[in-house]
């Protein structure tokens, strides 16, 4: 069974997504830069697939997949602590 996103809202701080499986999932928008600097409007632009969510004017790409396992945006370069 492939589970997909069926609708995405936002708050101030969390990106909400209701899954096809009944439940949804509610993600720090700290962990997508692009979205957390985004305005409501291109929030708003989201396309769902059934894999993931796509905003094509903020080059934004995030699979169900990734939040399920708890990923947030992996285009970061990670830092390295000393």
């Amino acid at each position: 069974m492939i589970i997909s996103a069926i609708s995405v809202r936002f708050d101030d701080h969390t990106m909400w997504v209701d899954l096809s499986d009944g439940r949804t999932l509610g993600v720090p928008l700290a962990w997508f830069p692009r979205l957390l600097r985004a305005t409501p409007a291109q929030r708003a632009q989201v396309e769902l697939s059934r894999v993931g969510l796509h905003w094509e004017a903020l080059d934004e790409d995030i699979s169900v997949a990734g939040l399920l396992a708890g990923r947030g945006d992996v285009t970061r370069t990670s830092e390295t602590v000393a």
